[in-house]
């Protein structure tokens, strides 16, 4: 099979609130596609979809130009992450991993091939109960390699994962798109995208915000910005700002600035006698272009102002008498 994934005008409602509202990418092979959004975006939603655990009002979601419930070997065809804790706490791993190849047909050394994959060789006896956090991911994931399937999806890979892990899972899934393989992981962490993905599919109000690549992506958001460090702050600000910048302090002794190139920045700075410690262009993180796209795209926020008890006591009073309570209780099980 051709191993993309392809999303087309895709709608769901939940009562009345538009889970999906006419989402649209593809999936390519040979790289890591992070899919991201707040919560409430509509990625769950999508997932389950593209895995024929939910049926979408309108649109299609193919895999190698099939629907799911149309492949006849799904486990060789897609391996799929969206739950960790589901597998029964009285099994052991491998017991796990032997019923899944036995319903496909798969060799029992494939079952100790993927728990040596994932480094739960040493605890593929023990059961599944006793599994930490991260221990359950890497059986989760071994899961989703047994039928060594050209499509994957995984849902926060790294969700209990300790930092060797968190290594681990980074360069492997860069291994599996080398291999040609499609790869779609949906993750929180921009942090972790920024390190394994190539391309970046954001969401927001079940739509796409954003299609792109994430090196392009990040040189949009760097745009002309220059980096400045200098503990005379105020004075660098004044100077600067004269000379018809925009100015922000980003930091005790940073600053970012925008509207002069660097050059000009270091001569204000030294002809004004402003003793600083870097000049550089400005590379904005992953977390930062994220934060911009979806800025307007979320749903659930915290109110930052609410700091007392009687803040806090009238949010609820305003919350209980909100004629929406039905439709945003809906709306909390669409992410």
């Amino acid at each position: 099979m051709e191993a993309t994934i392809e999303v087309r005008e895709l709608r769901k409602r939940f009562g009345s609130v538009a889970a999906l509202d006419g989402l649209s990418f593809d999936v390519t092979p040979g790289q890591v596609t992070g899919f991201v959004g707040p919560n409430g975006a509509g990625k769950s939603t999508t997932l389950r979809i593209l895995l024929g655990l939910d049926t979408a009002d309108e649109g299609t979601a193919l895999i190698g130009g099939r629907r799911y419930q149309a492949l006849r070997t799904p486990l060789l065809e897609v391996g799929a992450l969206l739950d960790a804790a589901a597998v029964h706490p009285s099994r052991r791993g491998r017991d796990h991993l032997l019923w899944l190849a036995h319903s496909h047909g798969l060799p029992v050394r494939r079952v100790d091939e993927v728990l040596d994959v994932v480094g739960l060789g040493g605890a593929a006896r023990r059961r599944a109960g006793g599994y930490s956090l991260g221990m359950r991911q890497r059986l989760g994931i071994a899961a989703a390699l047994l039928g060594d399937p050209p499509v994957l999806l995984l849902d926060e890979p790294v969700n209990g994962l300790d930092p060797e892990g968190i290594r681990w899972i980074r360069g492997f899934l860069r291994t599996l798109a080398a291999e040609g393989r499609t790869v779609l992981v949906s993750s929180h962490l921009m942090g972790e995208l920024e390190d394994t993905a190539d391309h970046l599919v954001v969401i927001g109000r079940g739509r796409v915000i954003a299609d792109t690549g994430v090196a392009e992506l990040l040189a949009a958001a760097s745009g002309d910005r220059v980096a400045v460090r200098t503990a005379d702050r105020a004075r660098a600000m004044a100077v600067l700002s004269g000379a018809g910048a925009s100015v922000a302090a980003t930091g005790r002794d940073t600053l970012t600035v925008s509207l002069l190139p660097a050059e000009r920045v270091v001569a204000l700075l030294g002809s004004a006698g402003v003793v600083f410690s870097g000049v550089a262009a400005h590379r904005a993180t992953l977390e930062e272009a994220y934060m911009e796209l979806t800025r307007d795209a979320v749903q659930f926020a915290a109110d930052e102002t609410a700091v007392g008890p009687e803040r806090a006591a009238g949010a609820a009073g305003d919350e209980d008498a909100d004629d929406g309570g039905d439709d945003a209780a809906v709306a909390e099980g669409v992410r």
